[in-house]
C-alpha cells in the first residue's frame, strides 16, 4: 500500500472469500489474536493486512475502513503508532525486531482499539526469532493482533502455524488481473490480457512485468528461438547478452523462457490453446509443437530449470546462460 493512498476492502481484487472472513470477524467482535496470510507473491496479502488494520481501528465503526477519519489517514501515511510493520533486515528477520514487538505488546495500544503487527516474509525468521515469537503466540494479548505474511508458509515451524488462523490467498483469475490493469494503469485490452496470462495469477508480478518491458523481452525470446537465431553462434551470444547482468532480472527472464516452452508442451500434448500463456503467439506455438518431440520439449524445460536454480545459487551467470542456450540450440538442431 503506497504511502498516502486511500484503500479499503473494496479495492482488493480476487480475494472475496478472504475479505468476507475478515469483515465477519470485525462485525462479530471475535478477531483472532494471530493470523497467517499465505499464498504466492503479489496477490494482495500485505495490502489486505494493512486494510484490515485500518478497518480494526477506523473511527466510523464499520467492518471496513472509511478512508476519512484521522486513524485511517494516519495508517495511509504510515505514521499510526499502533500499526507496526516488521520486515527482514538482509536475509533474516532479526531477533531484536521480535523482542521489540514483545516489549510493545505488553502495553495497550497508544491510540487505536487494536495494535496490529504485520510481519512481512515471516518465513525468513531464523529459529531463534521463530521460537521467541512462539512465546508471544502462546500468551496472546487481547488488544494486540499479529499478522504473519509469507509466500512460503511451509518453512515456518508447525508450532507457529498451529497458533494462527490461516488464510490462503489464491492466485487471481486472468480476467480479474486484466481488469485491474485496464482500470488502474489504463492499459489496452490486448496488453492487459497478455500480462495477466503471464502473471501466474499475481497482480504484483503483472505490475513488475509492465515496468520491466516484459512484452519487449518476450518478443525477443520468441523471435530468437522461432527464427533460428539461437542456432547461429554470433546471434546466440547477442541473445545471451540481452539477459543482462542482474540476477533478479535474469531469473525473471528465464521464467518467461520456461513459460514459452511450457506453452509448446501444453499444445503438443492437448492440442488446446485456451490455457496457453502466450496467447498472441499461438500460430508460432503450433508450429513448434509440430516440429519438436514431447521429450525434447521436456528436456528444454529441464535445461532452463537447471540454469535458473544454478543462478539462484550464485553460479557464474554468463557461463550458465551460455551453457543453457547452447544446450537449447543443440536440442532444436538435433530435430532439424
Amino acid at each position: 500500500m503506497d504511502a498516502g493512498k486511500c484503500m479499503s476492502f473494496k479495492d482488493i481484487y480476487g480475494q472475496d472469500k478472504q475479505i468476507a472472513i475478515l469483515k465477519s470477524a470485525i462485525e462479530s467482535g471475535r478477531v483472532p489474536h494471530s493470523y497467517l496470510f499465505y499464498g504466492v507473491k503479489g496477490v494482495g496479502k500485505k495490502t489486505t493486512a494493512e486494510i484490515f488494520a485500518k478497518a480494526l481501528n477506523c473511527l466510523e465503526g464499520e467492518p471496513d475502513s472509511c478512508d476519512r477519519c484521522s486513524s485511517c489517514l494516519k495508517i495511509d501515511h504510515k505514521n499510526h503508532p499502533d500499526v507496526i510493520t516488521i520486515k527482514p533486515e538482509g536475509n533474516f528477520i532479526k531477533i531484536a525486531a521480535i523482542r521489540d514487538l514483545q516489549n510493545q505488546i505488553k502495553f495497550r495500544p497508544l491510540e487505536g482499539s487494536k495494535r496490529v503487527f504485520i510481519i512481512v516474509d515471516a518465513d525468513r525468521m531464523n529459529s531463534v526469532s521463530a521460537n521467541s515469537l512462539l512465546k508471544t503466540l502462546e500468551e496472546p494479548s487481547p488488544s494486540n493482533i499479529l499478522i504473519l505474511i509469507t509466500a512460503r508458509h511451509y518453512l515456518l515451524p508447525a508450532t507457529v502455524l498451529s497458533r494462527c488462523q490461516q488464510l490462503r490467498f489464491n492466485p487471481i483469475q486472468r480476467e480479474t488481473v486484466a481488469s485491474f490493469l485496464e482500470e488502474k494503469l489504463a492499459l489496452d485490452r490486448e496488453s492487459a490480457l497478455l500480462l495477466a496470462s503471464s502473471s501466474g495469477g499475481s497482480i504484483g508480478k503483472a505490475l513488475e512485468m509492465n515496468k520491466d518491458s516484459y512484452l519487449t523481452f518476450k518478443n525477443e525470446i520468441i523471435e530468437n528461438i522461432s527464427t533460428g537465431n539461437i542456432e547461429d553462434s554470433l546471434k546466440l551470444i547477442s541473445f545471451m547478452e540481452s539477459f543482462g547482468k542482474n540476477r533478479k532480472g535474469i531469473t525473471e527472464k528465464l521464467e518467461i523462457l520456461k513459460s514459452w516452452y511450457r506453452d509448446i508442451l501444453v499444445y503438443k500434448e492437448t492440442g488446446e490453446t485456451e490455457t496457453l500463456i502466450h496467447q498472441d503467439c499461438i500460430e508460432i506455438i503450433k508450429s513448434f509443437g509440430k516440429k519438436m518431440a514431447g521429450s525434447d520439449i521436456l528436456k528444454s524445460i529441464k535445461t532452463i530449470t537447471h540454469a535458473h536454480r544454478a543462478i539462484e545459487q550464485n553460479a557464474n551467470k554468463e557461463l550458465t546462460l551460455e551453457w543453457m542456450l547452447f544446450k537449447l540450440a543443440e536440442i532444436i538442431t538435433a530435430r532439424a
